[in-house]
């Protein structure tokens, strides 16, 4: 089991991403979640087996996403307990 955390930084709010990224998250065996921030970018933590999260965080990366998305920034967190399916959060 891992997590990551990711940070998307680019014209990636008021675009329909987080929405997207729930979208692209049922075809992954990930719980999590994805929210904007009042800095602009848009986070997201996700959990799973390595075969469920990498695939789904390249999935993010080459949909129709990608040309709103700058930068990225992942790093390792510890799994998330208690989250179950995968959610947009305010």
């Amino acid at each position: 089991m891992i997590a990551r955390q990711v940070f998307y930084e680019g014209r990636v709010q008021g675009v329909g991403f987080r929405f997207t990224v729930k979208q692209i998250a049922r075809g992954f065996d990930v719980t999590g979640w994805v929210r904007n921030l009042a800095d602009g970018r848009v986070e997201l933590q996700c959990s799973g087996e390595s075969s469920e999260v990498e695939p789904f965080l390249e999935d993010i990366a080459e949909s129709e996403l990608k040309g709103h998305i700058r930068s990225v920034t992942v790093q390792p967190i510890p799994p998330l307990d208690g989250v179950r399916g995968f959610q947009i959060v305010a």
